[in-house]
């Protein structure tokens, strides 16, 4: 694909539901997104609020990420931190996680250093008592407008001069919560965002996690769908060791069908790469990205790549129904069961058997805790329980597995 001319306008505007600043501002097709698609998203938004609460795990509603505590897995250690106390089931892998980002400016960014305290951008322990937190809602309608706002202010800062928030955003803070939260292994997504300079994530996570020398954080890598060569992108990132290519639609502004994207899934599938796609509409993002995110967006590549792995993160986000009839129609889609409310989950478990499904928390734009509660809920009862460890682990080492194959 050609290169869109440098626009300036587009790296100042936060696609407010990922941590990015852009310059490539191409235009979505007025004929794949229509009322009806407009539509439908609202009416979700609104089902989801009337119907909190109403369905088989009743209120799930906390204050705060320490409210966790209430549940019987969990406990707040001597500092008032949530910990995880259960051992009866297996230690997690983390298939959706990222880093702190230092783009553009690339401001000073210490991903080594260990901080009193992470402030997830849902920064729900921020006060006390803490924020409303309801599980049984796709985890971003927890956010208030003030708290949309203050997450804009924070990642635009950081591209700039850096932010006292996003700073905590560390290595050592994210081993720090997988050892209370359980978690063995976590699995960090970059997303190259097409910009001019200051868009070396891949590699700054991967320097700094060799530098830290710990095997528990598995790197993937991002390319770009718009830069001259990404399938050359791609081998440079396998050739370091980079199995896990994260692909962020509405971020990245492309269709995932786009044919002239072919050449670029054909050689991950003949690598063996798997693709971590973002997947469905978040509903906070602007509308004009939220187009390339449609489920029927993705289709045909899972169509013409059936060897092809695709992961779809948040488990098709706010268009979770549709993107569970394409898991369930093609074999080598996983859903991601990060940011599903408690009943949308246990459908999905339900309609899956608990296969083709992976765990994930979308740190640190939340609290391990909050997406472990879900795991933990919903896989409580007789017929769900068996399912517990194939959800946190085994799924994610099946997978890990065939890269290694």
């Amino acid at each position: 694909m050609e290169t869109p001319p440098l626009n300036r306008r587009r790296w100042l505007q936060l696609l407010a539901s990922t941590p990015v600043l852009t310059a490539c501002d191409p235009a979505p097709d007025p004929e794949r997104y229509s009322q009806a698609d407009r539509a439908q998203l609202l009416q979700q938004q609104a089902n989801e609020l009337a119907q909190s609460g109403t369905g088989p795990f009743g209120s799930t509603v906390f204050t705060g990420y320490r409210g966790l505590a209430e549940l019987p897995w969990f406990e707040l250690d001597n500092a008032g931190q949530l910990t995880c106390v259960d051992d009866s089931f297996a230690h997690a892998i983390d298939m959706h996680c990222h880093l702190g980002m230092s783009i553009l400016f690339e401001p000073e960014l210490d991903l080594q250093r260990l901080h009193p305290r992470t402030r997830h951008l849902l920064d729900c322990d921020a006060t006390q008592p803490g924020c409303r937190l309801d599980l049984d809602v796709y985890i971003n309608a927890n956010f208030t407008e003030g708290d949309l706002h203050q997450l804009q202010r924070d990642l635009r800062s950081q591209a700039f001069f850096g932010s006292d928030v996003i700073a905590t955003h560390t290595i050592a803070n994210l081993l720090q919560e997988m050892d209370a939260m359980r978690v063995d292994q976590a699995v960090l997504l970059p997303i190259a965002f097409g910009l001019w300079f200051g868009d070396r994530q891949t590699e700054l996570w991967r320097d700094a996690v060799g530098t830290h020398g710990t095997d528990r954080l598995i790197n993937g890598f991002s390319v770009s769908p718009r830069a001259d060569d990404p399938v050359a992108e791609l081998e440079a990132a396998f050739t370091n060791g980079g199995r896990i290519m994260k692909l962020h639609p509405t971020v990245q502004r492309f269709y995932p069908d786009d044919p002239t994207l072919d050449r670029l899934y054909a050689r991950a599938q003949e690598l063996g790469v798997v693709v971590f796609f973002h997947g469905g509409r978040a509903g906070i993002e602007p509308e004009s990205s939220q187009p390339f995110a449609l489920p029927r967006h993705y289709e045909a590549t899972f169509k013409r790549f059936p060897q092809l792995q695709c992961v779809i993160g948040h488990g098709g986000a706010r268009d979770s129904d549709a993107m569970l009839a394409l898991a369930l129609r093609y074999p080598n889609v996983w859903l991601g069961t990060h940011g599903q409310g408690v009943t949308q989950l246990y459908k999905m478990i339900k309609a899956t058997g608990g296969r083709q499904m992976l765990f994930g928390s979308d740190w640190p734009f939340y609290h391990i805790g909050a997406s472990l509660a879900k795991i933990l809920i919903v896989t409580e009862s007789a017929d769900t329980r068996l399912l517990r460890d194939n959800l946190l682990r085994q799924n994610a080492l099946d997978l890990l597995a065939s890269l290694a194959a």
